[in-house]
């Protein structure tokens, strides 16, 4: 084995490395597998942290290449610089191995399985004091329910009219426009009526309050959450479900078949103004198809609907409030996700329900 040395000067810093450097690295280019190269520290009475980790890199990239740099004669002082600026005390965080897809698989069905878990359990919860305070009007706060209502139904009023009214005058248009060919415009009346009533009022009635009133709810609850509000109830002996969230449940099982009613109204009335306008439908003619096609099993369906909506999304806007972590941003994560899910779960129950319904 060949052994070349080096002799570095008395002082190793920021200004001296660069030389010592380039000429250590000259001598491993030239040097070949299996070499050893001598750094002799005997002079070296100073250096600095650019020094070590230069000379710990110069001897890696040796390594690299199979050549062997040792240091030797290092005095005590400058050997205790060189340990508290060498890199090697700092650890590598270990390599994490990489799940398998079953532990993935576990993991994912185990958080959702504790998530409907929870979500069930709060159902439960919010049906029996629904039930409970119904009969027992002390255990909700004096008013609420009205405050409420005004919140959830007055205040959602004008944007769900203006939405329902536009979808009906724009599925009015699309529908006559393809049945014109046949002559048969007079049958957008009631294709109007029959989806208004039993299928859109209701569900783009449930989408909006999602929206907007389940964001606001699950808002509410989690800042309160959050600033432990509902654990200082909780210490003062009042259970959050019937004092926040029963009021709210009444709220919206009262306004929200009325704001079904008057959003399906609405839808009508915008399909027959593009009836009247583009395909000259009379109004009383109109009236009259919707009125023909109209039976007692799509309002009562309109009704069902509109219920379990209110519920769902009450229930889950309740439930991400309870469940907010990580401070503020917890909250708006929370109400994303209550909005996305609540949308969600709405359109599935109306898809189960029209099955239900109609087969």
């Amino acid at each position: 084995m060949n052994d070349r040395t080096i002799q570095l000067p008395d002082k190793v810093n920021i200004d001296t490395i660069p030389g010592i450097y380039d000429r250590i690295k000259g001598m491993v280019r030239r040097s070949s597998d299996s070499e050893r190269i001598t750094i002799d520290f005997g002079e070296v009475n100073h250096i600095d942290s650019a020094g070590v980790v230069a000379l710990e890199k110069v001897q890696r990239d040796a390594g690299d290449k199979g050549v062997e740099i040792i240091f030797e004669n290092i005095s005590p002082m400058v050997e205790k610089t060189m340990q508290s600026f060498s890199s090697k005390l700092i650890e590598s965080p270990p390599k994490k191995s990489r799940p398998h897809i079953l532990e993935y698989l576990g993991e994912y069905t185990y958080k959702y399985w504790v998530t409907f878990r929870d979500f069930i359990l709060l159902l439960a919860n919010i049906s029996y004091f629904g039930f409970v305070s119904f009969f027992h009007p002390k255990l909700r706060r004096k008013g609420e329910v009205i405050r409420q209502s005004n919140f959830i139904g007055v205040t959602a009023l004008p944007i769900i009219v203006l939405v329902n009214f536009l979808i009906g005058l724009v599925l009015a248009l699309q529908v006559g426009i393809q049945m014109r060919p046949f002559g048969a415009e007079i049958f957008v009346a009631q294709l109007i009526g029959f989806a208004m009533i039993a299928e859109l009022g209701p569900l783009l009635t449930a989408i909006m309050l999602a929206g907007r009133s389940g964001s606001s709810i699950a808002a509410e609850i989690g800042a309160m959450n959050v600033s432990e509000e509902i654990d200082a109830l909780r210490s003062m002996g009042i259970d959050p479900v019937p004092y926040l969230i029963v009021p709210k449940l009444y709220a919206i099982l009262i306004t929200m078949p009325l704001l079904v009613a008057i959003a399906t109204f609405f839808g009508i009335f915008g399909g027959a103004v593009i009836g009247y306008s583009v395909f000259q439908i009379e109004f009383t003619v109109f009236y009259n198809e919707v009125v023909f096609i109209l039976r007692y099993y799509e309002i009562m369906t309109a009704l069902v609907k509109s219920i379990v909506f209110a519920t769902i999304i009450i229930v889950v806007a309740s439930y991400y409030g309870l469940h907010v972590e990580e401070g503020a941003e917890g909250v708006g994560r929370a109400t994303t996700r209550s909005v996305v899910v609540a949308i969600f779960l709405v359109i599935v129950a109306d898809s189960l329900l029209g099955l239900l319904f109609y087969l």
